[in-house]
């Protein structure tokens, strides 16, 4: 008697266990779920490629001073150089050509 019954719990709960997963299972392959899932993956993708952005330039920013200090390129501007030529570049009081206005619509 104590085996039927044994055995008939032990079949119910193994039918109830089954059936559990069977309906888990089933809400996961919902439109829905799946969905919410694709978003979930999206936005970890997402926060993964900004911290690897970042990732890169902080070291982009550590190399550029790397190479800047073994350049010289951070040391102070020594007052016995010329002054930048790119301020004169733009100055336009000496400049070889007239000021002219280039108007592709005038008569030549």
């Amino acid at each position: 008697m104590f085996r039927r019954t044994f055995w008939f719990t032990a079949g119910a709960a193994a039918g109830v266990w089954a059936t559990t997963k069977v309906n888990r299972k089933l809400k996961r392959l919902t439109p829905e779920s799946l969905a919410a899932q694709a978003a979930d993956k999206a936005i970890e993708t997402g926060h993964r490629l900004k911290d690897f952005a970042l990732d890169v330039r902080a070291g982009m920013l550590q190399r550029e001073a790397e190479l800047g200090e073994a350049l010289g390129l951070e040391a102070p501007a020594d007052p016995a150089l010329p002054a930048p030529r790119r301020i004169a570049a733009l100055d336009q009081g000496d400049h070889p050509y007239p000021k002219h206005s280039y108007n592709r619509n005038e008569d030549h």
